[in-house]
């Protein structure tokens, strides 16, 4: 299985590739950006990969940071209430029920805007969550990456981190529980597409890890969505046209009891079938993901804040 990345070298630079299973990561010809190949087709852009993948290998992952596979104008956005569990676990926290049971049957989805590039974290560097939130959880998703024609061209692993408890108190509060420094995160390399023979039957596992011990386990599977992921992009591009494409993460099947919240250094791990694992630490304080501006200009900033043991 291949996996289109985005990596810095010792020097800063910034580069995109072809990793395979050994490690090995053939380049792109000319740098591009992940937004730059989000402008080909979905035949093009599996031209390209192919071609590239079969050339000599430039640099190894271990010698490399890998980065956040989102840059330029690209947008992570998300997707709610697509799971039954999802919507159960939204009535159970809500003040307001009834907008989560219609919404589950509607015919327009429940779509948000998550994070912009520059502060969607990935394996093995923190999420947070909100000192001013008593109840948050991970939520674990498959996330599609979408060309500028809204086709699907790659899939990831996505973390739609949340503040239970603000979202629950009015649903107008949707962005403040939602969209915050340490609130997005996606695994560092896009699986193709088209290396995904069946993305609707694609187990999802969660495990949050505190002391050592697993404070929390949970499973689920693409099977269970209650939209189709066409569904879902259909209604993200009727609003405006994505010039470098978009990620969509398409919503969660595993969602915490209410007397579960994360803590400062937990440990969220969240694997999905096929695609990869996503390992993050948590953070209590939004501040600590501060260096996320630095890191806009300095992507080897992220190598001190990672993990060494990113899962």
């Amino acid at each position: 299985m291949t996996r289109i990345v985005r990596f810095a070298d010792d020097t800063g630079i910034v580069r995109t590739g072809v990793a395979d299973d050994t490690g090995a990561i053939r380049t792109f010809t000319g740098a591009p950006l992940v937004a730059e190949l989000l402008r080909l087709s979905a035949a093009e852009l599996r031209t390209l990969v192919e071609d590239t993948a079969r050339g000599p290998a430039a640099v190894e992952e271990r010698d490399v940071l890998l980065l956040p596979p989102l840059d330029g104008l690209m947008e992570l956005w998300a997707a709610g209430v697509t799971y039954e569990r999802s919507r159960e676990a939204r009535v159970e926290e809500s003040a307001e029920q009834s907008v989560y049971e219609r919404i589950y049957d509607a015919e327009r989805p429940e779509l948000f805007f998550k994070s912009p590039p520059w502060r969607v974290v990935t394996d093995g560097e923190p999420i947070a969550v909100r000192d001013d939130s008593e109840l948050n959880v991970p939520e674990p998703e498959l996330a599609l990456v979408l060309n500028r024609h809204g086709e699907t061209v790659g899939y990831l692993v996505a973390d739609d981190v949340s503040s239970r408890s603000i979202e629950g108190e009015n649903p107008l509060y949707l962005p403040q529980a939602k969209i915050y420094a340490g609130s997005a995160a996606v695994s560092s390399g896009i699986v193709p597409a088209w290396e995904v023979e069946a993305p609707d039957a694609l187990g999802i596992s969660l495990v949050v890890w505190r002391e050592g011990e697993a404070a929390y386990r949970g499973t689920t599977s693409t099977a269970a969505f209650h939209r189709t992921p066409r569904g879902l992009v259909d209604h993200l591009w009727r609003s405006h046209p994505f010039p470098d494409g978009a990620v969509l993460s398409t919503g969660t099947g595993i969602v915490p009891a209410l007397d579960f919240t994360l803590n400062a250094g937990d440990v969220v791990e969240i694997s999905i079938d096929g695609i990869g694992t996503l390992r993050n630490p948590v953070r209590a304080h939004q501040a600590e993901l501060d260096w996320l501006v630095e890191a806009i200009s300095h992507p080897l900033t992220r190598r001190a804040h990672r993990s060494r043991s990113p899962g």
